[in-house]
């Protein structure tokens, strides 16, 4: 599977907006560690949660 995130890159949880806008800080072996602004740092499983990219 290739991602289409590198760190820098905003993205949200369309599953959970409240999280608010995040920032990819890492991507190791599917695993995407994302600063939300609402909620902190969550470690996404890249297979089980769609993460969208905001183009800005």
């Amino acid at each position: 599977m290739i991602l289409d995130y590198e760190p820098g890159d905003k993205v949200t949880n369309p599953n959970n907006k409240e999280w608010g806008i995040g920032q990819v800080q890492s991507i190791i072996n599917g695993k995407v560690t994302i600063n939300f602004e609402n909620v902190g740092k969550k470690v996404i499983n890249s297979e089980n949660i769609k993460i969208e990219k905001i183009n800005r």
